[in-house]
């Protein structure tokens, strides 16, 4: 029995732009914790392969303390450890693959061509081959196929399978399925997708360790594998501190912090929130940001975002032979012609704060 841990996408150094200047700050150092948390993973489960799928750093200009920390984190690890590069850390000069000294159980496959690690005391082979630039464009798979030797035979590439576009390593159906590989480890797909086989091949995205922005939710973290009598078997592991997580809650005819709070989970607190506001409320709006300081304590990170319509009996005062009628004919008119959601929107906020201007409101 083979027993091996399968993870990508890293990115550490990421710069979590979006976030407070403390708070990105934070996620940078957790970022590096997290490496040591996965080795204290692999060693209490008795793991006996990690294989890394590529994009490790987000980029090349690597702080020299985290490749120190990865290098240390590595060599706590009582596991071989094989790692290939990807489209952002991917292999030449300067790289941090090239430039971090590395301890011996570490395997990086440094060639554009696949090339093979045997490990006799486990009775497996592993293969695997890296970016050399920013892209890669023809299938690194392509005319590959391993021997029928007895030994259990992994792969491991940063890559797509059948992509409308062909920038990085562009993988085709057929030769996964010719390849003989008893499994294919992949990286650089950030959204974790089901396992999939190809003729005998199994292969699987395990996802992007932790979420870095809102187009990355839910939970992260790696798959843990076992090969054994010919089969593999997977389980995944969330493995990330904190989750992003995107909720629309319809406030219509409702108090709005009421019906935020009715529609979150109990266990927030860890969390990064995008919440966003839809259905009808009157003239003001939602006033996301009252109701973000209201709410913020609930959440390591907290976004509220307004997307309600203007209630119907606002727009029922356009009847008004008034300058507040007149203009709320003309918006409506707009509104109607208006051709998308994102204009409709925008015609929405200038209802809002022309009538907050006819009233000689303060909308905040």
């Amino acid at each position: 029995m083979l027993k091996f841990i399968h993870a990508a996408d890293f990115h550490l150094d990421s710069p979590f732009a979006a976030l407070p200047a403390g708070r990105a700050a934070e996620r940078r150092r957790e970022s590096r914790e997290l490496i040591f948390r996965l080795a204290d993973y692999v060693n209490s489960r008795g793991i006996h392969l990690v294989l890394l799928a590529g994009d490790l750093f987000d980029s090349a200009a690597l702080y020299q303390e985290t490749g120190e920390a990865l290098a240390e984190a590595f060599r706590r690890i009582n596991a071989h450890i094989f790692a290939v590069p990807g489209n952002h850390d991917w292999y030449g000069p300067g790289s941090p693959w090239a430039v971090v000294k590395w301890p011996e159980n570490v395997y990086i496959f440094r060639e554009n061509t696949m090339t093979a690690a045997a490990l006799p005391d486990l009775g497996a082979v592993i293969h695997g081959a890296a970016f050399t630039g920013p892209e890669q464009t023809e299938s690194l798979l392509r005319n590959f196929s391993v021997p029928e030797d007895g030994n259990i035979h992994i792969g491991l590439l940063h890559g797509e399978i059948d992509p409308a576009g062909a920038r990085y390593n562009p993988l085709r159906r057929e030769e996964i399925a010719s390849s003989g590989l008893d499994y294919l480890a992949l990286g650089h797909i950030h959204k974790r997708e089901n396992p999939e086989s190809y003729g005998r091949t199994l292969c699987a995205w395990p996802g992007c360790i932790e979420g870095r922005g809102f187009d990355e939710l839910g939970e992260k973290g790696f798959y843990e594998g076992v090969i054994e009598g010919g089969s593999v078997s997977l389980s995944f592991i969330p493995f990330a501190l904190h989750r992003y997580e995107r909720l629309d809650v319809d406030v219509t005819g409702q108090s709005l912090r009421e019906a935020v709070e009715a529609a979150l989970p109990e266990e927030t607190g860890n969390d990064l929130y995008r919440i966003c506001l839809t259905g009808e409320t009157g003239e003001g709006g939602a006033n996301p940001k009252a109701l973000e300081t209201a709410l913020s304590g609930r959440f390591y990170s907290l976004e509220i975002q307004d997307h309600t319509r203007v209630a119907a009996d606002v727009w029922a005062r356009a009847g008004e032979d008034s300058l507040r009628g007149l203009f709320l004919r003309e918006l409506r008119a707009r509104w109607e012609a208006a051709e998308d959601d994102a204009g409709r929107e925008s015609i929405t906020r200038a209802v809002r704060f022309g009538l907050a201007a006819l009233d000689h409101r303060d909308m905040g």
